[in-house]
Formats: C-alpha cells, sequence, structure tokens
C-alpha cells in the first residue's frame, strides 16, 4: 500500500510506536518532530493523512491544521487530520474537531482505538 501518513510529534518514543502500529498495518509512514518540519514534509511527501501532536516546539497541531488548511494544495480542506495529546477528555475532542482536525487519539497509544480511527476516516472520504 503506498496511503501514506504523516505523523507529527516530538517525542522519539511515541513516533517509534506509531511507526510500528502503522507499518504494520502496511502504511508508508513519514515522522516529523515538530510543526515545522510537519509543515515541509507536508508539501513535499504528499501525505493523504496525518496524525498531529497538540503540543509540539516551534508550530503545535492546532496552528499547523490551521496552516494546512489554508495552503493551496488541492486536498487542503479535505486531508483528514488526526489530533494526539495526552489531553483524552470529551471538550479536548470537541476543540480538536472545532480547529478543523477529523478526529482525536489519546496518548498513551492504542493500537486498536488508532486502527478505528483510521477506518471511520477511510469510510468518510469514499
Amino acid at each position: 500500500m503506498d496511503y501514506k501518513i504523516l505523523i507529527a510529534d516530538d517525542e522519539p518514543e511515541i513516533r517509534n510506536l506509531l511507526r510500528l502500529y502503522l507499518e504494520n498495518e502496511n502504511y508508508h509512514v513519514i515522522e516529523a518532530e515538530d510543526g515545522q518540519r510537519a509543515l515541509d514534509l507536508l508539501r513535499a511527501e504528499q501525505p493523504a493523512l496525518c496524525i498531529l501532536d497538540i503540543m509540539m516546539p516551534k508550530i503545535d497541531g492546532y496552528t499547523a491544521t490551521r496552516v494546512i488548511r489554508s495552503t493551496n494544495r488541492q486536498d487542503a480542506k479535505a486531508i483528514p487530520i488526526i489530533a494526539m495529546t495526552a489531553n483524552a477528555f470529551e471538550e479536548d475532542r470537541k476543540k480538536a474537531l472545532a480547529k478543523g482536525m477529523n478526529g482525536h487519539i489519546a496518548k498513551p497509544i492504542d493500537a486498536q482505538i488508532l486502527y478505528e480511527v483510521l477506518d471511520k476516516l477511510a469510510k468518510e472520504q469514499q
């Protein structure tokens, strides 16, 4: 599968875990250590989906989402963006959706929940 997923998190352990989960499902993974690098890779690699940590150095996940949604990229309004945060309350999920994200996963990452969110977003794209 050549479905590229961009993961952006300043914690290498989180990126490694996500990469393992995603590669296990045959996704192609691109990694960024901060929001600025995520935006650079988004332009260069054209991923089909982004998983962005909310609290990153340089550019946080909310700001990165706003920038992505305002670019002239053909799918800027439609590319699925998943918020990733240690804040797992319902108000955190609602805030992520209000900021233009399409889904929310909490840390520590539960592989089953990650796969469920990916499946839901894939069905919405069809």
